[in-house]
């Protein structure tokens, strides 16, 4: 009973941090100052293809995915499950949150887009079902050349917001603020949600600031 009671949280977990990941950059989006590495990209080529951000999320995710083929990279179910959950809740967040007008409203967004961000990323990676695509893509790329998982990530991620910004995504205050916060929030709720082990003490999930753990949809 206790395993499958550690089991029901574990896809609790998982599934409310996909769908609290989703929501949390819709209200990045909708306060208008800037978004995640990822989804500046995501953001310009929606607006270049006419489709929903969370249809491009879901398409990006699913062609990264393709790439951890040459890279040996296995998905678990949490790998497979971001790639279909996210889009959906960010879009379904999107089509209920209307523009914020205001720098109150506007400011207010971003930081609860932040804060529920890290929050989201504490529930999914401490169900420890698998990395996301483009997590699983840096620490792939890292095992296969050697290069550091701060370089990858930097370039990875300093290559999507270009080429995101260049097609209409939107970079800003909060771009910037997400860089610098998620780490350290991500930090703390990795230890609020993680799952206790099977001999009652609680599982360690992560000692430092995660690196390469961050969940990206």
């Amino acid at each position: 009973m206790a395993t499958q009671g550690r089991l029901a949280r574990r896809l609790t977990q998982l599934y409310a941090g996909l769908a609290l990941y989703g929501a949390s950059s819709a209200l990045l989006v909708r306060s208008g100052l800037g978004l995640e590495p990822w989804n500046v990209l995501h953001q310009g080529l929606a607006e270049r293809t006419g489709l929903s951000i969370g249809a491009v999320l879901t398409i990006v995710g699913a062609a990264v995915l393709l790439a951890w083929i040459p890279l040996r990279q296995r998905p678990g179910l949490g790998t497979i499950s971001n790639v279909l959950v996210i889009g959906m809740a960010m879009d379904a967040t999107l089509a209920l949150v209307p523009d914020a007008h205001g720098w109150r409203l506007r400011v207010g967004l971003m930081v609860a887009g932040i804060v529920l961000n890290g929050a989201a990323t504490g529930l999914y990676i401490a169900a420890r079902f698998g990395p996301g695509p483009r997590d699983g893509l840096m620490t792939g790329l890292h095992r296969r050349t050697g290069v550091s998982i701060r370089l990858v990530r930097t370039v990875i991620e300093f290559t999507v917001v270009a080429t995101g910004f260049a097609l209409g995504g939107t970079v800003g205050i909060g771009t910037l603020l997400y860089a610098v916060a998620i780490g350290p929030l991500a930090q703390v709720f990795l230890r609020v949600f993680a799952v206790p082990s099977a001999s009652g003490g609680s599982t360690v999930v992560a000692t430092g600031q995660p690196r390469g753990a961050i969940l990206r949809p």
